[in-house]
């Protein structure tokens, strides 16, 4: 297969700079996060850590997430508590729901960004 991996997730938004700080500032996304193979950060990239990607598309009518949004944003985080803490302190609603988690799939977290956008967070089962 020619495909190797993700090169970049686009999306429109209102105010790019100020929502593009947002993701840095409360999850440590975009520009400039992460480390590459060399220890070294970038202006232009971010470099999350290696591990599972999930590429799904759902049905049309699914409730999965809201239903005026084509997409939800899923990222992959370690201490879900420790990042719901600092979300909650920064007057970020969570969503939480037992029934999410399991000990197959981890844990799960909902939230929406400044302009509404859902995001996903998931602490995947310790191995």
């Amino acid at each position: 297969m020619p495909v190797i991996g993700w090169g970049g997730f686009f999306f429109r938004a209102r105010d790019p700079e100020e929502l593009g700080a947002w993701y840095r500032d409360m999850l440590g996304v975009g520009a400039g996060c992460g480390k590459d193979e060399q220890g070294q950060s970038s202006d232009w990239f971010w470099h999350p850590e290696p591990g599972p990607v999930m590429f799904a598309p759902f049905k049309a009518d699914s409730d999965y997430f809201a239903a005026d949004k084509a997409c939800m944003l899923n990222f992959r985080v370690r201490d879900l508590d420790g990042l719901l803490e600092q979300l909650h302190a920064a007057g970020v609603a969570v969503v939480t729901k037992a029934e999410w988690d399991t000990p197959e799939t981890g844990r799960f977290a909902r939230i929406q960004d400044p302009e509404g956008n859902p995001i996903e967070l998931w602490e995947p089962p310790l191995e």
